[in-house]
C-alpha cells in the first residue's frame, strides 16, 4: 500500500511502523472493512440493496474508520467497461433485479464523506473475476491479464481520478501476488518503475521473508508513504491442529507470520504493516476458523495492527456465474438489512481502537484481554468479570511469578481455590497472587492455590466472572499435551501494553 502525499491533498505519512498525520505527527489508526467492487458488474457489492448513504452509516456505526475498496485495472482500462454506466453494467450481465434495487436504492449515487470514513483503493485484479486462484491470469506480472503497462496505466488513471478526493488516503497497489511465474527478481522490477509502489507480498500476501536480505529504498519521499501488507486466513492449515492443538499451533503459525512478514514491525528500520484481509466464516460453523481467529485477535491485538476485515458484504450481485451468492464472511447478512453475528462487533472493538501512542507521554500499563470472546477484565463491585473493553481497568504486571496489580491501589489478582472466582485483595507476595504465563501460547495465566495446586484463569462464559480452574490441554508440568479433546481459548488471557 502506498499513502497518498501531500500533491494528493492526502494527510498521511508514515513513521517508524507507524501510520502518523503528516502535519502533527500524531498516529493515524487505520481500522478497516473490505468493501468488493473488483468483480463483473464492477459496482461497491450491496448498493442494490441499501443506499451509500446507509451503509457508510452503519460502517461507522460498527466501529471501522475506513474500508478497503477493491476495483480491477479492466474498469479504467477498457473502453468495454469504462464507459458503462451503472444501468448499462446491470444490463451486460442480466442483473435485472440489482438493477431495479439500485434505482430504488440509489438514484443518485453519494461519496464516503457521509460519515468521515477513510478509503484504501485497492487494485484486486486486472481482469474483474473472483480472486484468487494460483492459475487464474491475473497473478503475477505478465500473466495472461496482468500486463504490467496496462497495471501501471490504471494506477495512473486512479491516481489521478481520485487527486483531491479528502477521503481517499491510501492504494494498494496490488492484491495477493500469486502463480507459477511468481519470483522476487520480477517483484523488484516491476515494484521500482518509476514512483509507483507495490507492496504486497508473494504466495497470496502471506510471503515478504525476502525483504531481510534486501528492504526497499525508493527514495525519502516514496518510503515515508511505504507500508506493506499481509493476509493471514485460516486456509490451508491443518484443521485437526487447530482444533486438538490450539495451544501449540497458534504459537506455530504466530511465529510463522512473524518470520514471514511481521518481523517488518520490528528491527532498525521498523515498518507499517497492514493486515488487509483476514476474516471467519461468521455463522460460527467452522470450529477450526473459530480458534484461528482467537489467535490472530490476541496477536493483532498486541502488535496494535491497522487492518481490514474480509468482509462487510453479506452477498454479491454476480459471484462466478452465481447471481446473489451468499457471503458468509460478511458483516452484512444476505438481506443487507442486519448483522450476520453481532458478537464480531465485541470480537472487534478493542482491535478498533488505538492502543499504542508513539507520541504519547503516559505510562505504560496492561488491558488484561480475552481474545476468545474479545472481552476485557473488569473489576466489580463484588466480583470480577469480563465485559467490554470501552471502560479499562489498567494493570501491572513485572513478569513471570509475580503480581498482576490493579494499578492506582495496593491489590493484586489472587487465586481462592479451584472452581472459585479469582479475588483482587491486598496479598501480593504470596504464591496466590503470583502469576505466570504457561503453555507455548504463552495465554494461560497461572498461579498457586494454597494446597500448591497450579490454577489458571478462565472465562465462566453463564455469567463472565473470572475463575480459576485446572489448567486446559496442559500436563503436570504445565506443558502442553500432544493432543487435547477440549478447547483451551476460554482460558486464554493477554496482558496487552498500552499508553493511551
Amino acid at each position: 500500500m502506498i499513502l497518498l502525499s501531500d500533491t494528493h491533498i492526502s494527510y498521511l505519512s508514515t513513521s517508524s511502523r507507524w501510520i502518523v498525520n503528516a502535519k502533527t505527527g500524531k498516529r493515524v489508526k487505520l481500522a478497516c472493512v473490505n468493501w468488493p467492487g473488483h468483480m463483473y458488474p464492477m459496482i461497491p457489492e450491496g448498493l442494490h440493496k441499501q443506499s451509500l448513504k446507509n451503509i457508510t452509516e452503519s460502517i461507522s456505526q460498527m466501529g471501522f474508520n475506513c474500508v478497503r475498496l477493491t476495483w480491477a485495472t479492466q474498469m479504467f482500462t477498457h473502453d468495454s467497461y469504462n464507459k458503462l454506466t451503472v444501468a448499462e453494467s446491470l444490463d451486460k450481465w442480466r442483473l435485472v433485479a440489482a438493477k431495479f434495487s439500485m434505482h430504488k436504492s440509489n438514484p443518485q449515487l453519494m461519496n464516503l464523506t457521509l460519515k468521515n470514513i477513510m478509503v484504501v483503493l485497492d487494485n484486486h485484479v486486472s481482469l474483474p473475476i473472483w480472486c484468487c486462484d494460483w492459475n487464474d491470469g491475473n497473478g503475477f506480472f505478465k500473466d495472461e491479464y496482468f500486463d504490467p503497462k496496462e497495471w501501471l496505466q490504471g494506477l495512473s488513471i486512479v491516481s489521478r481520478r481520485y487527486r483531491g478526493n479528502p477521503t481517499v488516503v491510501a492504494m494498494s497497489i496490488r492484491n495477493e501476488l500469486r502463480g507459477p511465474r511468481q519470483n522476487e527478481y520480477d517483484w523488484y522490477r516491476f515494484m521500482e518503475a518509476d514512483v509507483l509502489v507495490i507492496v504486497s507480498g508473494l504466495s497470496f500476501e502471506s510471503d515478504l521473508s525476502f525483504l531481510k536480505k534486501r528492504r526497499l529504498n525508493l527514495g525519502m519521499n516514496v518510503n515515508k508513504k511505504l507500508i506493506y501488507e499481509a493476509h493471514w486466513y485460516e486456509f490451508g492449515n491443518p484443521s485437526e491442529k487447530w482444533i486438538f492443538q490450539t495451544n501449540e499451533f497458534c504459537a506455530d503459525i504466530t511465529q510463522w507470520f512473524m518470520n514471514q512478514t511481521g518481523f517488518l514491525l520490528t528491527g532498525k528500520s521498523p515498518t507499517p504493516l497492514f493486515l488487509s484481509e483476514f476474516g471467519k466464516d461468521q455463522r460460527g460453523v467452522n470450529e477450526a476458523e473459530n480458534r484461528y481467529f482467537a489467535c490472530l485477535m490476541a496477536f493483532l491485538v498486541e502488535k496494535d495492527l491497522e487492518w481490514a476485515l474480509w468482509g462487510l458484504q453479506g452477498s454479491y450481485m454476480l459471484r462466478e456465474g452465481h447471481i446473489e451468492w451468499e457471503e458468509p464472511y460478511g458483516m452484512y447478512d444476505y438481506s443487507w438489512d442486519n448483522l450476520r453475528n453481532s458478537s464480531m462487533l465485541q470480537n472487534l472493538q478493542l482491535g478498533q481502537r488505538m492502543i499504542q501512542d508513539p507520541t504519547s507521554d503516559h505510562k505504560t500499563y496492561y488491558i488484561m484481554y480475552h481474545p476468545q470472546t474479545g472481552r476485557c477484565v473488569h473489576v466489580g463491585k463484588h466480583n470480577i468479570t469480563t465485559s467490554d473493553c470501552k471502560k479499562l481497568n489498567r494493570w501491572s504486571y513485572s513478569g513471570d511469578r509475580g503480581p498482576i496489580q490493579l494499578l492506582g491501589t495496593s491489590r493484586c489478582l489472587t487465586v481462592e481455590g479451584d472452581n472459585r472466582p479469582v479475588n483482587i485483595t491486598s496479598d501480593c507476595s504470596s504464591q496466590k497472587s503470583m502469576w505466570k504465563f504457561v503453555s507455548k501460547s504463552r495465554m494461560h495465566l497461572s498461579a498457586k492455590d494454597d494446597e500448591g495446586r497450579d490454577l489458571c484463569l478462565e472465562l465462566d462464559s453463564s455469567n463472565s466472572t473470572v475463575v480459576t480452574k485446572k489448567c486446559l490441554c496442559l500436563g503436570v508440568n504445565l506443558q502442553d499435551i500432544p493432543w487435547c479433546n477440549e478447547n483451551p481459548q476460554r482460558q486464554w488471557f493477554k496482558l496487552v501494553q498500552s499508553n493511551i
